[in-house]
């Protein structure tokens, strides 16, 4: 069986979209989505009105959460206060379009979801704030998997599609209680990563949408990439009063960011 996954529209609904109908043309099965439906982008409702009316089985992002529960940032979050700044600006001006019920379909989304040996998060199954880089510790990287119990995990969050694969490898723990001690092996079966990118808000340096479609039978992964009119959103950003960057950044496929202010900042989150 064909499946799509994507995640982070960040309330670009042209990108959104133009990713339905590539999906509909790979004739996938299934959609599912990894959250982050807000923020940045200008059409925030219109987003989350689509996945609502295809009944899209979809988890919380970090956005979708601070819209729900209030920002939940510190400075560590954004590498300068510029950033933090616009950031919160955005935060603002999503807070204030929601419509009373898409925050409440927001609300009740799950933070993880498993279907048969297929796992879903935004960020990883610790939270959704945490990045799964492609150069994680390889350990860290197959614990994360594991956690769930199962053998994919699909994420997001980074704005970067990525396959990593974890060969199959012995793991021992040795527990020392008092004077004695015990030795547990395990061995893991291969695993994988599938970061799916960013539908809304690319970072790969394109503008293209990026999205999943992973076959269940072959497991072959097809990291698709999606041209759309970019530019209309970039239009709309601009004309709704948020940030200019967040135009310039999305027609570049690209993050932007100040030089930090404070390099020894430490979270305390």
């Amino acid at each position: 069986m064909k499946i799509a996954v994507m995640s982070c529209i960040h309330g670009n609904y042209e990108a959104l979209d133009a990713v339905l109908l590539d999906i509909d043309q790979q004739k996938a099965e299934k959609i599912f989505c990894l959250g982050d439906l807000v923020g940045y982008g200008p059409h925030p409702n219109a987003v989350v009105t689509q996945i609502r009316s295809l009944d899209i089985p979809t988890c919380v992002g970090c956005w979708d959460e601070d819209i729900v529960e209030g920002l939940n940032a510190c400075d560590c979050s954004y590498p300068s206060l510029l950033a933090e700044k616009r950031g919160k600006i955005a935060h603002e001006w999503t807070n204030n379009q929601i419509h009373p019920e898409n925050r409440e379909f927001i609300a009740q989304l799950p933070h993880s979801f498993r279907e048969e040996n297929l796992a879903f998060v935004h960020g990883s199954p610790h939270s959704n704030h945490e990045y799964l880089l492609p150069e994680l510790d390889a350990f860290a990287a197959l614990e994360r998997v594991l956690s769930t119990e199962a053998d994919v995990l699909f994420c997001g969050h980074t704005h970067v599609p990525y396959v990593r694969n974890l060969d199959a490898g012995s793991l021992q723990v040795r527990v020392k209680k008092q004077e004695t001690a015990a030795s547990l092996d395990f061995k893991a079966s291969l695993k994988r990563i599938i970061n799916v990118g960013s539908v809304g808000e690319p970072r790969h340096g394109r503008p293209n949408a990026t999205y999943v479609i992973y076959d269940t039978a072959s497991q072959e992964v097809n990291l698709r990439e999606v041209p759309y009119d970019y530019q209309k959103t970039c239009a709309a950003i601009i004309e709704k009063g948020l940030p200019k960057i967040f135009a310039w950044r999305l027609a570049q496929g690209l993050e932007f960011a100040e030089r930090a202010d404070d390099p020894t900042h430490v979270c305390t989150r």
